[in-house]
């Protein structure tokens, strides 16, 4: 089978239900946010350590799966639990309490870890207002809604606790880091 089928050059692509909508549909719009949103955490994945790497997969996989969910709504052996969205709170507590985090305003890319992070958790946002959209439009997976709300929060969370462990933990030093990183400075 070729992967290209050619269905797409009229502007036209299927749901996995079999459903032919356009491609500007708010589902294809949400699904691609959320493809885009799981090649920035792949990104992130290069420069991760061995745990966080682990944990990034962990949610690229549920990522696939809330996909196939938006695909196809009525299968409900892509239903999203909440058992997620709690596991992932548990991570968010554990790394802040993990370290002094500044509570000011945050200049992003301390390091090159955050900053791709933070591209993700940006690209999360996005997901999340898609989906509010899908869901008045179509209806959707109201735990897998929650479960994109959290995970900007947990990118949020390791973006900041990367810039801690480089010792970019404050505004001043992040905005130095910067300064350094785009005149070609270490």
């Amino acid at each position: 089978m070729s992967v290209y089928t050619k269905t797409g050059d009229r502007g036209t692509t299927s749901l996995a239900n079999g459903l032919s909508i356009s491609k500007s549909d708010d589902r294809i719009e949400l699904l691609g946010t959320i493809d885009e949103l799981n090649s920035h955490i792949g990104l992130a994945k290069v420069l991760a350590d061995s745990a966080l790497k682990d944990q990034l997969s962990h949610i690229q996989r549920n990522l696939m799966q809330i996909m196939a969910c938006v695909a196809d709504p009525r299968n409900m052996d892509y239903r999203f639990s909440s058992d997620e969205t709690k596991e992932l709170e548990g991570e968010i507590d554990r790394i802040e309490h993990s370290f002094p985090r500044a509570k000011e305003f945050v200049l992003y890319g301390g390091c090159e870890l955050s900053a791709r992070l933070d591209v993700a958790r940006a690209v999360a946002r996005r997901a999340e207002r898609r989906f509010r959209k899908v869901e008045q439009n179509y209806g959707a997976d109201a735990k897998a809604m929650q479960y994109v709300n959290r995970l900007s929060d947990y990118l949020y969370m390791c973006a900041r606790y990367a810039d801690y462990r480089v010792g970019n933990n404050r505004e001043d030093q992040i905005q130095d880091q910067v300064v350094r990183n785009i005149l070609g400075e270490r």
